[in-house]
């Protein structure tokens, strides 16, 4: 079970956190082989888009600085391509760890957490995944663009059109009724003991 996260206390540098993502965290333990070389954010085909990036936010961890690590949207943009992974010196599992931070910035409910584009995205992917036992492009966008409301769902419609016939050109897009795999509710029973596994190694 993960052990209980320190609480800051009003203290903005608060070594416990370090420990305790040293100790908790997937990968968490191989933070001390960080060199601060940044290959891991220059790597990063969308490090622009992130407020700290992996290098800072790995000092930021080291310095204790729980609030602003876990205010990050570094975790929630990061689109798991591994090239920080794969051009480490040092091997560090960065992609490992900034996934399993951002489990728990959701867990403790911090508000940056649950707003992120990524986060809406993986809600429209799973809703397709459990619904059809794949995605569907249309569907599964849709649901996505909606997450931001009627007027900006067409706005996106509109600008991603020409992406759109372009899947539709290579076959990749259909225009009937959506796909269902064979045994949508035995994949079902699968995710969900997989949070339940989940929920109780977190403690949640």
């Amino acid at each position: 079970m993960t052990a209980p996260l320190p609480e800051s206390n009003g203290k903005k540098y608060d070594l416990g956190f370090a420990r305790w993502v040293y100790e908790n965290v997937d990968g968490g333990d191989k933070l001390s082989m960080c060199m601060q070389c940044g290959a891991c954010s220059g790597s990063c085909p969308i490090g622009t888009e992130m407020d700290h990036g992996p290098r800072k936010l790995f000092m930021m961890i080291r310095a204790g600085m729980k609030e602003d690590v876990l205010k990050s949207n570094t975790m929630f943009n990061c689109t798991s391509c591994y090239n920080c992974v794969v051009r480490c010196p040092r091997k560090v599992p960065v992609t490992y760890i900034l996934q399993d931070l951002g489990r728990v910035a959701q867990r403790l409910g911090y508000a940056e957490a649950k707003e992120t584009d990524n986060a809406r995205f993986a809600k429209a992917f799973f809703w397709s995944t459990r619904k059809f036992g794949r995605t569907d492009e249309r569907l599964f966008s849709a649901k996505y663009y909606l997450s931001f409301g009627v007027g900006e769902a067409i706005k996106m419609a509109k600008a991603n059109m020409p992406v759109a016939r372009s899947l539709m050109k290579a076959k990749r897009m259909h225009l009937g009724m959506p796909h269902k795999i064979k045994g949508v509710k035995e994949l079902n029973a699968i995710l969900d003991k997989a949070e339940e596994i989940e929920k109780r190694e977190q403690g949640v």
